[in-house]
């Protein structure tokens, strides 16, 4: 021992040769809280063009990268594509899967009937993707058809393939299983004389098990994980690996996302049956958009935010298709996805697809008492950062510690330090008042081992403002 309050790591206390030694302490240079960085994962699908095999994670900066990596069209390449549009300076990584062997591709059709009678045009949305052909008076059915098909095949990053015969244009998704279910049809036509009817596409089938690529990414912290499968299996296994990566053994938190478009019904009931304080369910009806690409964008948006206890009200999906006002929610059905662990979405100013309020799929407790202790998304973020800003702070400054009835107190000192900092950013509150509820003691049964209890009174969003405006004649 070198003094009775200096210790040193290189320079040993038992040298004898004259000289003047100094070695460089770095252990107590960082000061600050720890950046908040959000990185983002996509579990997908590719196509065998892609560059890029199956498993293999893979940083993505630009749409043209992840069409090379994973092929043009394919669920991997839109989803890269939707979240790099809603925040352009996203730091992304995918891990792709393949296509399951004994999957089925999902199937739709547009039959056209004429001739038409006078000039326009026929819209073809593939999703929110426009197609656009003129047509001519007194032009077939056939000839339509034929000139849509055409104008089909020159758009290479479409999610379906298209064939022709006898005026019937025929869709197959690129891609074998479910999300191809997930791509809508509309057709809108101006041409006197001339209908468009569509089928819906429908019948893919069995995707790929998701499971593979979480073990792939398990020694990997993302913070943020989108996938584009809305089944309760794929979800589960989802909140199986958060739940496994984000323990106080692992601690390498994250969330997940996932989108829906249907019927209200349908997704107040799938949300509580998850029940994860870490899995958020977006939900935009009537878009023109898959659902693949708003959990896209809407995790995009999340990453966007490295403050983990601001709120996510009304930051804007861009790119993502607004829906028709018919379809958009009320307040009613927005309260009853709030009330139901559903993340709705509405459409603000300009058209503009926004988070009404980012909330978990978690509404009750194990015993099934209903339970808002992790409602808001910001919640679950808010913990992670704080345990975050503590861990790193007792690593730097104890990387090669004794333990010994001193200890505890220069570590309570510590933690201290990075509670008032995290409130100085208004991360938590209260510390002082709180201080007492802050205990750090050695362990009675291990001798080499300290505890900690940290009370953490985290802020919270101002969601709800109320008012009373008293008439006074």
């Amino acid at each position: 021992m070198a003094s009775k309050n200096i210790s040193f790591d290189a320079i040993p206390s038992s040298i004898r040769k004259p000289g003047k030694y100094f070695e460089f302490n770095t252990k107590l240079a960082v000061r600050t809280l720890p950046a908040n960085l959000q990185k983002m994962l996509i579990i997908c699908q590719r196509l065998a063009a892609g560059t890029v095999a199956a498993l293999v994670p893979t940083n993505v900066f630009s749409d043209a990268e992840a069409s090379t990596y994973f092929g043009n069209g394919s669920n991997a390449h839109l989803m890269c594509r939707a979240a790099i549009k809603a925040n352009p300076y996203l730091q992304l990584s995918v891990c792709a899967l393949d296509d399951m062997e004994a999957g089925a591709a999902a199937g739709g059709s547009i039959t056209i009937t004429g001739p038409a009678t006078g000039p326009g045009v026929l819209r073809l949305f593939v999703g929110s993707r426009r197609i656009e052909i003129a047509i001519a008076t007194a032009a077939t059915a056939e000839v339509i058809a034929a000139a849509l098909n055409a104008e089909i095949g020159k758009l290479g990053d479409l999610p379906v393939t298209a064939t022709v015969l006898a005026g019937v244009i025929t869709l197959t998704a690129r891609h074998k299983g479910t999300i191809g279910n997930l791509v809508d049809l509309t057709t809108e036509v101006t041409a006197a004389g001339v209908a468009s009817a569509v089928v819906a596409m429908a019948n893919g089938a069995t995707d790929p098990d998701t499971a593979t690529a979480y073990a792939k990414v398990f020694a990997e912290q993302y913070h943020i994980i989108a996938i584009p499968y809305i089944d309760a299996t794929a979800i589960g296994a989802l909140k199986t690996h958060l739940d496994s990566v984000s323990g106080p053994m692992e601690q390498r938190p994250g969330i997940g996302i996932y989108a829906l478009d249907s019927a209200l019904g349908t997704v107040t009931t799938l949300a509580p049956t998850i029940n994860g304080g870490r899995l958020s369910n977006g939900y935009l009806r009537g878009t023109k958009s898959p659902s693949y690409e708003v959990a896209a964008a809407y995790a995009a948006e999340v990453a966007f935010e490295e403050d983990p206890a601001m709120p996510l009200n009304t930051l804007p999906l861009i790119g993502i298709a607004a829906p028709d006002i018919t379809q958009r929610l009320s307040r009613t059905e927005q309260e009853s996805c709030l009330a139901n662990g559903v993340t709705p979405f509405e459409v603000g100013p300009g058209e503009v697809v926004q988070i009404v309020r980012a909330i978990t799929t978690y509404t009750k407790d194990a015993n099934g008492i209903d339970d808002i202790s992790l409602l808001d998304l910001t919640t679950i973020r808010t913990l992670d950062y704080v345990r975050k800003a503590c861990r790193e702070r007792i690593a730097l400054r104890f990387p090669r510690a004794k333990l010994s009835s001193k200890t505890p107190a220069r570590v309570r000192s510590e933690l201290i330090d990075v509670l008032l900092k995290l409130e100085e950013l208004e991360i938590v509150e209260e510390v002082t008042a709180n201080l007492p509820g802050l205990i750090v003691e050695r362990d009675l049964q291990d001798p080499n081992r300290l505890n900690a209890k940290i009370p953490a009174d985290i802020v919270n969003g101002l969601h709800v403002f109320a008012g009373r405006i008293d008439l006074l004649l």
